[in-house]
Parts: structure tokens; sequence; C-alpha cells
């Protein structure tokens, strides 16, 4: 498997997760228009992305191979639900 295969898997692999990353914040963004967010866009993506990469991860290792729909129906709860708790801001 030359290097070039190689990235073309890992960029496929977190394709669903990038994908996630971007359209929760701006998503959260239309939803959400009038409360500020705790958060800028680009750093609530990033957090998000991670998650989901996370979770990918973990599907990954407990069924040995990816593109499980249960890891993307945990994907999508993981994300979601992580995009909440940084829209609801951070009470001091």
């Amino acid at each position: 498997m030359t290097l070039l295969n190689v990235l073309n898997h890992l960029l496929n692999f977190v394709a669903p997760a990038a994908a996630l990353a971007l359209l929760l914040p701006l998503a959260g963004r239309c939803i959400r228009f009038r409360a500020p967010a705790a958060l800028a866009w680009r750093r609530r993506a990033a957090i998000v992305f991670l998650v989901g990469v996370a979770t990918l991860v973990a599907g990954l290792m407990l069924w040995g191979h990816d593109g499980k729909m249960p890891t993307y129906a945990a994907l999508v709860l993981a994300c979601a639900s992580c995009e909440w708790v940084l829209l609801r801001g951070w009470k001091r």
C-alpha cells in the first residue's frame, strides 16, 4: 500500500466526522441566532471533529472494521451532544 493510498483511507475514514463538524456549528447558529455562543464556530467545529474521530476509532476498535451503522449512529449522537453542550455556554 502506497502512502497515497494510506492518506486516501485516512481521509475517507474521518470524512463523516469532518462533515458533521462543519455542519453542526452552522446549524446551531441558524437555530440559536440570537443567543451568543460561548465559543467561536471554528473552535466548536474542532472540538466536535475530535469527538467524532474518537467515536469512529472506538467503533473501529469495537467491531474490527469501519462503516458499521451503529458506529455512525453513535457518531451522530456524540457530535450532536457535544454541540449541544458547547452551545449551552459555560455557567460560571
